[in-house]
């Protein structure tokens, strides 16, 4: 079975876009800094609105932390087209209830898959409210992260909703690279665990086994 080049399928949809024109991209955000290169990189092509929905994210403080470096970001980067935000607002009972009989699997199994298809169908949705032209994530910068499976999950909902589905694999071409560089140059928190309660569990497992 062949391994889709989803960096290859975004750059044929970028080609295809008219000059000077920039649909109206829904980006579903999860931090500041994954963003960064993101917003860089598709605000030459797309008019961006972020839109920050992280229910999974532990604890409340974390959440507050995380947007506020979002907004700040946002300001504070010169793009070409204009890039402007939604907040959703933070209720982790979504999550908690999203993957509740999947507390005990590892990081990347099926619970994760579930709290992606939670945040990425809550884009669709926002998408199909905005009339926007396309929905993305900036999740699959993470060299963590399963980008077939996220990409999967995104043309699923693409079907569904009716909101075209922008492919991305955003850590090739080092822009997981190019997103720390960015975090320096602005200065962003970056946070050392995913985001959720379970993730933070086995960061702090590494981090004292490592002392």
């Amino acid at each position: 079975m062949n391994k889709v080049n989803y960096q290859k399928k975004l750059d044929e949809l970028i080609a295809s876009l008219e000059p000077n024109d920039a649909p109206r991209l829904l980006l579903h955000s999860c931090c500041a800094p994954c963003s960064s290169y993101v917003i860089e990189y598709l605000s030459q092509y797309f008019a961006i609105t972020v839109f920050y929905y992280n229910p999974n994210l532990y604890p409340d403080e974390e959440y507050e932390r995380r947007s506020s470096e979002q907004k700040r970001l946002i300001r504070e980067m010169k793009t070409k087209n204009p890039v402007s935000y939604v907040d959703e607002g933070f209720n982790s009972a979504e999550f908690y209830s999203a993957v509740k009989g999947l507390e005990k699997e590892p990081e990347g199994g099926a619970r994760c898959k579930r709290c992606f298809e939670l945040r990425l169908e809550a884009a669709a949705r926002k998408a199909k409210e905005l009339s926007a032209d396309c929905f993305a994530t900036t999740l699959t910068i993470s060299p963590m992260k399963n980008a077939a499976l996220l990409n999967e999950i995104g043309e699923s909902l693409s079907a569904a909703y009716g909101v075209k589905w922008l492919p991305s694999d955003f850590k090739k071409r080092e822009g997981y690279k190019r997103s720390i560089e960015l975090s320096r140059e602005f200065g962003l928190y970056r946070q050392d665990y995913c985001g959720c309660v379970f993730s933070k569990v086995e960061a702090d497992k590494r981090k004292y086994s490592a002392e």
